[in-house]
């Protein structure tokens, strides 16, 4: 049975009230919002971390029209559209298909962001806002009594892949610290917040002498394993809404 049609700009409307977007402070090439238009209608939602020319090309196979992203188009800043950009261009355009971003917006969110999302799985008690970017905290805070080794080992559950453990802290974690992506520099920022354990996607190998120093403990599980659950949360969230239908394209960098 073929959906009904939705309009794309009350969806567009409905995620940037829901985020929050116009309040936000981001990196200029994050550009959060709608960034290609279609006809205006949608049927069907594709989410994904990232934009490329194999997330675009899942989302035509997927039959998507509108394609949610973490990730958007112009974190290279820009640039000419050939070669493989404008193999994106001509597929989104010819399968009429629109791309929505969110970047911080859809990390902070108390409910549907990442680290939000993050600190449910693994259960954390007391949470609290952490860690300041761009004049908002985007990050979470809170308790859970759990030896490092076994934080590392659910951890890993939750995201499907390997972590790596800079084990400079306490063995037992008590106060830990979440900010999904490339968080890692602000490792001393997790620490001057008061948490013994900092969990985040990636960081740069200096961090390992900053944990020794600090006596923190560094829980590093991926960008892209930390960033998958906030984009599915807010397609989840459209379709819930608007009564169209999702799915997910599972395209991992393993970093």
């Amino acid at each position: 049975m073929k959906m009904k049609a939705q309009s794309l700009e009350k969806i567009v409307a409905h995620c940037q009230t829901l985020l929050k977007v116009e309040e936000f402070e981001d990196w200029a090439e994050a550009m959060n919002g709608l960034q290609v238009q279609n006809s205006g209608k949608v049927t069907r939602i594709a989410a994904a971390v990232d934009i490329s020319p194999r997330t675009v090309k899942m989302a035509c196979d997927a039959g998507a029209d509108l394609l949610m992203i973490h990730h958007g188009f112009f974190w290279g800043g820009m640039r000419p559209w050939t070669g493989k950009r404008y193999e994106i261009l001509r597929m989104l355009v010819e399968n009429d298909i629109a791309v929505y971003s969110a970047h911080l917006p859809l990390d902070a969110h108390p409910t549907l962001g990442n680290n939000a999302l993050l600190c449910k799985k693994l259960g954390l008690k007391k949470v609290k806002p952490f860690m300041m970017m761009k004049g908002q905290t985007i990050g979470f805070k809170g308790e859970l009594r759990i030896d490092r080794q076994r934080l590392k080992t659910l951890f890993e559950k939750i995201l499907g892949a390997e972590c790596r453990l800079l084990a400079c802290g306490p063995e037992k974690c008590l106060r830990i610290g979440v900010v999904s992506g490339g968080a890692g520099e602000e490792t001393a920022d997790a620490f001057n917040e008061g948490v013994d354990t900092y969990i985040t996607g990636e960081g740069p190998h200096w961090t390992w002498t900053t944990a020794q120093e600090l006596g923190i403990n560094v829980l590093y599980g991926g960008h892209y394993k930390t960033e998958q659950f906030g984009i599915q949360a807010l397609a989840e969230n459209v379709s819930k809404k608007f009564g169209i239908p999702w799915s997910f394209l599972d395209d991992p960098s393993g970093l």
